[in-house]
């Protein structure tokens, strides 16, 4: 019996000794330079009707295909260094898509930047359809408590009442460890603004003609550059009211200093696995930006109800949809090829803008 047992575990070693490495193992970890994340797609990541991703890969080069069976999407990637995620749509792919990708032992993502580069709904009053704009500030629009407006108090702005606070906008404001509001490195975000200001946008007659609907002088611009900080919630609304909330909840979170410009949905689940990684040292939090380019408006223009934007865009119509993709691609991209060109002199600092 003995014999027979010593045989067996003989066998059993000698199959694992000669069994084909997992998948994931590789001795060295591949340096990555820049990290793409974009957050849907609307079918293939190649030759079809295009999402965010689809740009990057064709353009890009991203032919290297890597499985990665725990995130949404299998990753993207081409010889200079560049890294495409694809996150799926809401916070909680992101953040789950973002953390799987920062642990996984492929990739030395210690000096990488992440450029998030996706549409977004815009506020008429700062931006226009088409337009590109870099947050400094990414605030939660998801926790806290709520009544519905129906029920609220007549003197309440909102039924939306901070977490752990009884009425709106209530002060002192939460712990910052609370994580509704993340602040980006300034002075990275000002460097990406000004490389990117003059970039050419793409326009359009449809685009033109729903710009003169409404009154705002921003709203009526050509497609353009600029910063302003996005509002990240998992529902999709719309409406001029909810933008005055939008706008307030945006002050209050970053004591005054934010502008609420985009409506998104994922960046706070990435940036929220991002500051996790970054304590594991995983990652480095001054080297990430946030791009968000305008799809459309987050309300309808005058004479329109909201309930009727609402059925508008539920319909598919986004008339800046192919627009504001291209322009997260230029945008996004004028940036990721700056990283990778001069790569010897950013992979240790990052880039500023020179005074």
């Amino acid at each position: 019996m003995l014999i027979r047992t010593l045989v067996a575990g003989a066998v059993v070693a000698g199959a694992l000794a000669g069994a084909p490495a997992p998948a994931h193992a590789q001795t060295t970890p591949i340096p990555v330079k820049v990290v793409v994340v974009t957050m849907f797609e609307v079918g293939n990541d190649t030759g079809d009707r295009p999402g965010e991703l689809q740009f990057w890969v064709e353009r890009k080069s991203l032919d290297r295909v890597l499985p990665f069976p725990q995130g949404y999407r299998d990753l993207r990637m081409n010889g200079d260094g560049v890294l495409a995620v694809l996150t799926g749509v809401g916070n909680v792919r992101s953040a789950a898509t973002i953390m799987a990708l920062g642990l996984d032992p492929r990739f030395d993502l210690r000096q990488a930047y992440w450029v998030v580069a996706g549409i977004a709904g815009g506020d008429p009053a700062d931006t226009s359809m088409g337009a590109a704009a870099w947050a400094e500030w990414v605030v939660d629009g998801d926790l806290g408590h709520e009544i519905d407006a129906r029920e609220a108090p007549a003197d309440w702005p909102t039924g939306f009442v901070p977490l752990r606070k009884t009425v709106p906008y209530e002060m002192p404001r939460a712990n910052a460890d609370t994580f509704e509001a993340f602040r980006l490195n300034p002075s990275l975000v000002d460097w990406a603004y000004q490389l990117t200001r003059s970039v050419e946008l793409v326009d359009s007659d449809v685009m033109q003609k729903e710009r003169l609907r409404y009154t705002e002088a921003a709203a009526r611009r050509a497609p353009f550059v600029l910063k302003g900080d996005t509002l990240s919630s998992s529902t999709f609304w719309t409406g001029a009211r909810l933008d005055q909330w939008a706008n307030q909840w945006v002050q209050y979170h970053t004591g005054g200093s934010g502008r609420f410009t985009t409506t998104a949905m994922e960046d706070t689940g990435t940036l929220q696995s991002l500051t996790w990684l970054a304590r594991a040292g995983k990652v480095d939090l001054n080297r990430i930006l946030v791009l968000r380019t305008v799809s459309n408006f987050d309300q309808p223009p005058p004479g329109m109800t909201a309930a009727e934007g609402l059925a508008r865009t539920n319909s598919g119509v986004y008339l800046g949809f192919l627009p504001a993709l291209e322009s997260a691609y230029r945008v996004g991209n004028t940036v990721v090829d700056y990283l990778v060109a001069h790569w010897n002199t950013v992979k240790d600092t990052p880039p500023t803008v020179a005074r």
